[in-house]
């Protein structure tokens, strides 16, 4: 039977990857995306790979809580079941633009975009057995401490602070979901060399691009972790977990705290209006 995968974060780096190898296995995929240009040319190219299904994309800008809404109805308006979510969108922005909310976009991007989608697709994922919801998180998350007063950050911190965000969402979600057989996971890529912090300033931009250069990743190499949470049944029963080279790796301490994790999903909830979906 076709699984169907959802996506965000699709058109370039692992996501690409992701989808496109997720394609040549059977899956359909359907993108979440913000560039309508990058939406078609990825859509193409994994339609070539398996034209045998019908894969779709939306558009959204998931720095804004509306966009999160609509698309997340939309997709859940069209789609009966969810076989994968994977919240894979993810940005770093150095100065101190605000979104449409009054957010910090590096927040709202890596973090409430992941807990509003997929609050929202719950119901859908729900309607399949053994679904999974896999989220990209990073090792940076061990080098910020987290600080609830200063959420709206930015820059190289905000940035490492909405890493350990996702880690605090699954472990949190994979409490709530306790016996159900959705299963919630977040792994680290590595360093990839792909179109990350491309929109910052023209000094970070140029270090990063000679840093890319030195130390990073191919796209492919990055996505193996995604692609083993995807695809292994290794990982069917297990929920609330941190990966790094398909292994499970103890998080840092801050990413266990169950009483950071509940305040982090109380403020989520009442940012957005979106509430944990009860059986």
């Amino acid at each position: 039977m076709t699984k169907t995968v959802v996506i965000t974060g699709a058109t370039s780096g692992i996501g690409e990857v992701a989808a496109f190898r997720l394609a040549e296995s059977g899956a359909r995929i359907v993108i979440v995306a913000r560039n309508q240009e990058r939406a078609i040319a990825t859509h193409n190219k994994i339609t070539r790979s398996n034209p045998h299904v019908d894969h779709h994309f939306y558009l959204a800008d998931l720095s804004k809580i509306s966009e999160m809404k609509r698309v997340a109805t939309e997709i859940a308006a069209r789609e009966p079941a969810i076989d994968i979510l994977i919240n894979n969108a993810g940005s770093v922005y150095m100065d101190n633009t605000l979104t449409s909310d009054g957010l910090a976009p590096t927040f709202a991007t890596n973090h409430l975009a992941y807990y509003v989608l997929t609050l929202m697709l719950l119901p859908k994922l729900r309607n399949v057995n053994s679904a999974k919801i896999i989220c990209t998180s990073s090792r940076a998350h061990r080098y910020v401490p987290f600080n609830f007063d200063n959420l709206q950050r930015n820059g190289i911190l905000g940035y490492a602070q909405s890493k350990l965000m996702n880690l605090l969402f699954i472990r949190r979600l994979s409490q709530l979901l306790g016996t159900e057989t959705i299963t919630v996971n977040a792994f680290h890529p590595g360093f990839v060399a792909s179109r990350f912090a491309d929109n910052t300033t023209i000094l970070w931009r140029s270090l990063m691009q000679v840093r890319k250069r030195l130390f990073g990743l191919s796209p492919e190499q990055g996505a193996q972790t995604l692609l083993y949470l995807a695809q292994s049944s290794e990982v069917n029963d297990q929920s609330g977990h941190y990966y790094v080279h398909s292994h499970r790796e103890q998080p840092s301490v801050r990413a266990c705290d169950d009483e950071d994790a509940l305040q982090l999903w109380k403020i989520s909830e009442q940012m957005t209006g979106v509430g944990f979906p009860m059986l």
